[in-house]
């Protein structure tokens, strides 16, 4: 094999690797992070949209106060990204 051809290929590795893998790593980890300090009180948005403050946290699950009443949802349908920016309004 030419070195050339090596040396590209491991270019392409470590363009793939920043412009891909490592900001995927970062949010999977904020939305570790964010769930983890979720507590009852705080502002959620759904991947759905909708809008509530979380009244009670189980392992799994939350339940969210919205304006029509209480719903139970997975922690995971809870968009991190969003109900950070919706936090840092105040």
């Amino acid at each position: 094999m030419n070195s050339t051809l090596i040396i590209q290929l491991v270019l392409m590795i470590a363009v793939f690797y920043f412009l891909i893998i490592m900001p995927k790593n970062k949010k999977i980890k904020l939305e570790k992070t964010f769930l983890a300090n979720l507590k009852a009180g705080d502002k959620i948005i759904t991947i759905a949209g909708i809008h509530g403050k979380v009244s009670e946290i189980a392992e799994t699950t939350i339940v969210m106060e919205t304006m029509s009443g209480k719903l139970k949802i997975e922690k995971s349908s809870i968009s991190a990204e969003m109900s950070v920016k919706l936090n840092e309004k105040k």
